[in-house]
């Protein structure tokens, strides 16, 4: 069984030493790589290929938000979680919008963030539900980006992968990562719950 190969950026050494020594001490984890700032993290993303990275949300250069976006874009098969120490702000939320699906508090217990990357490696979201009793929060994290919702939009038209991929330019692979991950922001188990759970709560323009 192949292990989950984990990306670790934080701006504190002593941090990236702490989780690195926890990570590595699971059977089904390996730390690939880490990361200072969150241009390096765009970098190393794209040279490495996490399965997951472990981002914290305040960093110089680039921040947490910003780093996912570029990641995201580049790697869209790629699962992000956001190291935070403080419970909600705009820049968390912004994180969640452009396509974090797991939080943890940097003072949470070692098992939380544990059972958060492999919850998110079976196509789920980790996000406590604390953090979603910010209204704020809970919309940016069913918040599609402009990509994921146009190809909802091609689901919703009966499109298949093959004509999904032609129709941006993509593989069926690629088709399939964006799919996982609008699942996994929507809490769907299939393409056609995925688009009940769009339309009732207006993310699609029909």
């Amino acid at each position: 069984m192949s292990k989950i190969r984990i990306l670790i950026v934080d701006d504190h050494a002593l941090m990236r030493m702490g989780l690195r020594s926890m990570l590595d001490m699971q059977s089904d984890m390996e730390v690939i790589g880490e990361a200072g700032n969150g241009k390096k993290a765009i970098d190393l993303a794209k040279s490495l290929t996490p399965d997951i990275i472990i981002m914290d949300l305040m960093m110089p250069k680039v921040n947490g938000a910003e780093a996912t976006k570029a990641i995201l874009d580049a790697l869209p098969g790629t699962k992000i979680i956001i190291l935070t120490s403080f419970g909600n702000s705009a820049d968390l939320a912004r994180a969640i919008s452009n396509g974090a699906v797991g939080v943890q508090m940097k003072d949470a217990p070692t098992e939380a963030l544990l059972k958060a990357i492999r919850k998110v490696m079976r196509g789920e979201t980790a996000i406590p539900p604390d953090f979603l009793k910010d209204g704020e929060l809970e919309s940016a994290a069913i918040q599609l980006t402009e990509k994921q919702s146009e190809i909802l939009q091609s689901v919703v038209r009966g499109y298949v992968n093959k004509d999904i991929a032609k129709q941006f330019g993509i593989s069926e692979a690629g088709v399939k990562k964006h799919l996982r991950l609008i699942f996994a922001k929507l809490g769907a188990a299939n393409r056609s719950e995925a688009v009940g759970i769009a339309l009732r709560k207006h993310l699609l323009k029909i």
